[in-house]
């Protein structure tokens, strides 16, 4: 099996539906890209699989040592070598992947936020800074587009926290900062629980409404010359944002069921997203 043969595999095996959009890029790129998210994919699988802390500590330790041999010496991993054309070939910087990383190591080391400060720093390493990457291998003419990146980062990962606060909350996490459940009357006990109420259905809608600023903050900092070119992340930003519709017609159904958009739907949406660019 090749390096790329073996991170179209992860990817594959993730079910994700950004890997749908990279049907759409040519061959290079949709590669690089394949590359990208399969890091990500190892790095979180990291997390994900491993209960104890120690153990993962010392597994981000070694991948903070790979990204140090990907960029200075010759990387191990398969996914490591696949990546050493693409950082060349798209100027990708090591310290963005280092970042990743310490987002991971921030999953080992809190199962709780204190308030947005210190919950957005957790969203630009996990998502804002995969976004950044991405639209380097997208390309962009307009040095705007990179803020485009992060904010759209933001919010997809904003997103996902609010899909799946039952599954976290079922794994000891909360993802929502404790200052924000405190205003709204909420106790991490009703959450952990997965008690819908008039105040978790509250707290919920106010951090949908942090999603979608978000959203329209990105989607209106993109410059229009680069339309074209980032319109992978368009297309995840009509399958999320409308997946957040959904959400928002009744917030408390995520403390008990994950939400999620049929296959055909997200397809649709993406194509929609495909013909627009095609007009724009």
């Amino acid at each position: 099996m090749t390096p790329q043969q073996y991170c179209l595999q992860k990817t594959r095996e993730s079910g994700s539906s950004f890997t749908l959009s990279f049907a759409f890029l040519p061959k290079a790129k949709r590669e690089a890209m394949t590359a990208l998210y399969a890091f990500c994919r190892e790095v979180d699988d990291v997390v994900d699989e491993c209960t104890d802390y120690q153990i993962a500590q010392t597994k981000l330790g070694w991948w903070k040592q790979e990204v140090e041999r990907l960029f200075h010496a010759t990387p191990q991993h398969p996914v490591t070598k696949a990546l050493e054309p693409v950082i060349k070939t798209y100027g990708l910087q090591e310290s963005h992947f280092i970042e990743i990383i310490d987002g991971m190591q921030m999953d080992t080391q809190y199962n709780r936020y204190a308030d947005f400060e210190q919950l957005g720093l957790y969203c630009y390493r996990v998502a804002s800074v995969v976004g950044l990457l991405s639209a380097q291998i997208f390309g962009y003419k307009n040095p705007a587009t990179l803020q485009y990146a992060h904010d759209l980062g933001m919010a997809f990962q904003l997103t996902n926290i609010i899909r799946d606060v039952g599954e976290d909350a079922r794994r000891g996490r909360i993802y929502i900062p404790l200052d924000e459940l405190e205003r709204d009357s909420v106790t991490e006990q009703q959450l952990l629980n997965s008690e819908a109420t008039p105040q978790t259905q509250a707290l919920l809608l106010k951090q949908i409404a942090r999603a979608e600023l978000f959203y329209d903050k990105a989607l209106q900092q993109l410059p229009p010359e680069d339309r074209k070119a980032q319109l992978p992340g368009l297309m995840m930003a009509a399958i999320y944002r409308t997946l957040l519709q959904e959400i928002k017609q009744d917030p408390n159904l995520v403390l008990n069921h994950k939400i999620a958009l049929p296959p055909f739907r997200k397809l649709t949406l993406a194509l929609g997203a495909w013909f627009k660019s095609r007009r724009s």
